[in-house]
Parts: C-alpha cells; sequence; structure tokens
C-alpha cells in the first residue's frame, strides 16, 4: 500500500510563484501554483497549475468550466516544458479566443507529471515489450477524488459533468480518453490528442469494448499523419470502434487526421485553438 501521505487541502496552503510563467504579467487571466500537491492514493507528489480566465477576479459571482489536463508543465511555459522552449501556448491561445468571444472563459488545471513514474500513471496496464504501466485507475481516482475535489473547493467551478473536460497527448491523450470513457459521470469533454493507442497491442480498444453503453461524452481525437507508422491507422481503428457505440462524426465525435503533424508540442500548440473551440465553443444567444 502506498505511504499515507497528508492532503495538500489547507485553504490557508499559499500560492507559490515557482512555475509560474515568467509572462503571466501580460495575461488578462492570472495563474495560480500549487506546488508538492500530495495524495493519499499515489506515492508521488505533482505540481498543479491552474490559469484563470480573464474576469476572474473581477465576475465575483460568475462560475467556470474546468478542462483538467495531463503534462501540465508542457501546456503555458517553454521554461517548464519536457523540450525547454516548446510548450503548447495554451493560456495565450485560450486567451485569445475568449477575449474575442469564439470560446466560453474556462478554468484549465494543467497537473504536471512526475517524470519517470509518467508512464505508469498514465496507461491501464503493463505494456511486456516495455516493462511498465499499469496505474492508470489509481492515477483517475487521484483527480476524481483528490484534485478535483480540491479545485472545486477553492475556485469558482461548474463542477457537474456537463461542465467538466479532461485532456492530453501521446500517453497523456490515452490517458484522457479512458479516464473520460471510464468516468462519465464527472466528464462530459475529452481532448485525446496523438494518443499511444500502440500500448500493450491495443489494450486500449479491448476496454473501450467493454462499455456497456454509450456515455454522454464529446470526443476531440486526432493523430498527425507524420507521427509513428501506424498513427493513421489506429486513428481509424478508433474512430470506427467509437462510432459502432453511437458516437456521431461532427457532432460529438470530432476525427481528425492532421497533414504533415508531428509528434511534438509544438504540433500540438498549432491545433490546441481548434481543440478548445470544439469543446468549448461560446453559446450563442438566441435573438427576441
Amino acid at each position: 500500500m502506498p505511504r499515507r501521505k497528508k492532503h495538500v487541502f489547507d485553504s490557508h496552503q499559499p500560492f507559490h510563484p515557482t512555475g509560474i510563467p515568467a509572462d503571466a504579467h501580460s495575461y488578462a487571466g492570472g495563474f495560480r501554483m500549487h506546488n508538492h500537491f500530495g495524495s493519499n492514493l499515489l506515492h508521488h507528489a505533482r505540481n498543479v497549475i491552474v490559469y484563470l480566465p480573464p474576469g476572474y477576479d473581477q465576475e465575483h459571482e460568475r462560475r467556470y468550466p474546468v478542462l483538467y489536463m495531463h503534462d501540465g508543465q508542457n501546456l503555458f511555459d517553454g521554461d517548464t516544458a519536457f523540450i525547454r522552449g516548446n510548450d503548447w501556448k495554451m493560456g495565450r491561445t485560450a486567451e485569445d479566443l475568449i477575449l474575442a468571444g469564439k470560446m466560453e472563459p474556462i478554468i484549465i488545471v494543467g497537473i504536471w507529471n512526475t517524470g519517470v513514474h509518467r508512464m505508469d500513471e498514465y496507461t491501464p496496464s503493463v505494456d511486456g515489450g516495455v516493462g511498465q504501466g499499469g496505474k492508470l485507475q489509481v492515477y483517475g481516482k487521484f483527480i476524481v477524488e483528490e484534485l478535483k475535489p480540491f479545485i472545486d473547493g477553492h475556485y469558482r467551478t461548474r463542477p457537474e459533468q456537463e461542465f467538466t473536460g479532461i485532456g492530453g497527448s501521446s500517453l497523456g491523450g490515452l490517458a484522457a480518453l479512458l479516464l473520460g470513457l471510464h468516468h462519465s459521470e464527472v466528464f462530459s469533454r475529452v481532448a485525446s490528442v496523438s494518443p499511444s493507442l500502440w500500448w500493450d497491442n491495443g489494450v486500449a480498444y479491448r476496454l473501450i469494448q467493454n462499455l456497456k453503453r454509450k456515455p454522454n461524452v464529446r470526443i476531440w481525437l486526432d493523430m498527425g499523419t507524420r507521427e509513428h507508422r501506424s498513427g493513421i491507422a489506429s486513428l481509424r481503428l478508433m474512430r470506427d470502434l467509437l462510432v459502432t457505440y453511437g458516437w456521431k462524426l461532427r457532432s460529438d465525435l470530432f476525427c481528425h487526421e492532421i497533414r504533415g503533424a508531428r509528434h511534438t508540442e509544438g504540433d500540438w500548440a498549432r491545433r490546441v485553438g481548434r481543440i478548445l473551440l470544439k469543446l468549448y465553443p461560446k453559446k450563442r444567444t438566441r435573438q427576441m
């Protein structure tokens, strides 16, 4: 059993500046950092960065949808990204879309990975060829039972399933897809970006075939044409499987083959705006 650790759930826990983007002052919104966020379920603490949209500190009664993202150090700041200088620019893109009135204002929660433990936490089973994996179920419980209650308790969220999403790329894309479907009572929107569907000989397909019914989940699913050799074939196979369960293309399943795109943070940055617009489009009010 994991050694019991104290939760970082103290309402007086300070926000630490470490990990905040250096250009945070230039945003209309803002960032908060929770360093060394502990867990009773996982051995390893992790940092959590929260992007708050424009107006959050002024509109004190307003509540916001939330998107939880894996690999949080890669989202907002090139200085913390896995490859220095190569981040998703997700905060900047979201803010531009919000200020342009194209996207609903949302809170984005970036969950940092824990380095060597990433592969274990983001995968549902041990891959014999890799010799790691299998802790996705526990990692998912951490998000649902520990992190989400903390975020809902400390920020003005809209905590209902209708307003809560999860996303990631590569192994994070695999994790987002499986957690979104397994915890469909919590998540209604999934961004599965360049998912590692090859993991453990395609275990994701077998797990999805165990679904008893189609959950009410809106899915973005994509792959670049210049990623690993079987990438597009695996994408099409997953697309077709989801369609057999009742998802409808261009309605609640948005599947894209991104021409010329590689498996890189820079390529994901170039399409993150499209992803956000599909998952959190601005709701138009009906004219009287």
